[in-house]
C-alpha cells in the first residue's frame, strides 16, 4: 500500500484498497453514476465501499455518500473526510467533526503530467523548485498537482469557496512536508483566519500521495 494512513494524524481513519469492490449502493448513490462509464462507475463504488470501511472504524453506522456541489463528497452530519482514486487505487479517510475541521487526500501515478498542464497549474517560484528539488526521485510537476489538488479538498468544504491551481504557492520539501499558501483572501472558519495550510506527501509503489488535514 502507499502508507497514506502515515501521513495523516490518528484521529483520521484511512481506508485504502488496490482493488475495485463490488457493494450495494444506497440508491441516491446508484442514481448519482447509473449513467457513468463503467469505469467511473467501478472507482465510485469501489471509494464508498472504503468510506464504509472507515465509518465501521469510526464506531458509525454505513451511510449513503453522493456527490454535491463541484463535485464535493456529502458527508453524514458526524464526519468530515475525502476520497481519492486513480489507475490501480482507490481510498478514503474520514475523522469525526469534533475533532478535525477539514481533510484533502489525493493519490496520483508517479509519472509526468500531459503536455502543458504543468505550466497551467504552477506559478515561477514553483518552477524554481523543480530545480532544488529535481534529486528526489518523484515526478515533480504531478505531486506539486497532487498537493494542490489535497488543498483544494481541503478549502472547499469549509468554505465553499472555489480555489484555481494558481491560486496557491507550494513549497515542497524532501523531508515528506509541504506549505500551502493561498494568493486569494483568506477564509474565517470558526472564528479563525485560513490563509494557508500544511501538509504531507509520499512516493510508493508507483504512486504519489498527499494530504492535508485543518
Amino acid at each position: 500500500m502507499t502508507g497514506l494512513q502515515a501521513l495523516l494524524p490518528s484521529s483520521v481513519v484511512c481506508v485504502e484498497t488496490t482493488t475495485d469492490r463490488d457493494i450495494e449502493l444506497y440508491p441516491q448513490e446508484r442514481a448519482a453514476i447509473e449513467r457513468a462509464v463503467p469505469k467511473r462507475q467501478a472507482e465510485f463504488t469501489t471509494a464508498r465501499w472504503c468510506v464504509r470501511q472507515a465509518l465501521s472504524r469510526l464506531g458509525l453506522p454505513a451511510a449513503a455518500v453522493v456527490p454535491q456541489e463541484r463535485g464535493a463528497p456529502g458527508w453524514p452530519p458526524p464526519v468530515v473526510g475525502s476520497i481519492t482514486h486513480c489507475p490501480g487505487f482507490r481510498a478514503a479517510a474520514l475523522a469525526l467533526r469534533a475533532d478535525v475541521l477539514s481533510v484533502g487526500i489525493d493519490a496520483e501515478p508517479n509519472e509526468p503530467l500531459p503536455v502543458g498542464v504543468y505550466e497551467a497549474v504552477s506559478c515561477a517560484r514553483e518552477r524554481a523548485d523543480r530545480v532544488r528539488l529535481g534529486h528526489l526521485g518523484v515526478a515533480w510537476d504531478r505531486l506539486l498537482f497532487s498537493a494542490k489538488e489535497s488543498v483544494y479538498k481541503a478549502w472547499y468544504p469549509i468554505t465553499h469557496r472555489s480555489l484555481d491551481f494558481t491560486d496557491v504557492v507550494v513549497r515542497i520539501e524532501p523531508d515528506g512536508t509541504f506549505e500551502a499558501r493561498q494568493l486569494v483572501a483568506p477564509a474565517r472558519v470558526n472564528g479563525t483566519t485560513l490563509s494557508g495550510f500544511s501538509g504531507r506527501w509520499a512516493a510508493r509503489g508507483g504512486l504519489i500521495v498527499t494530504a492535508v488535514v485543518v
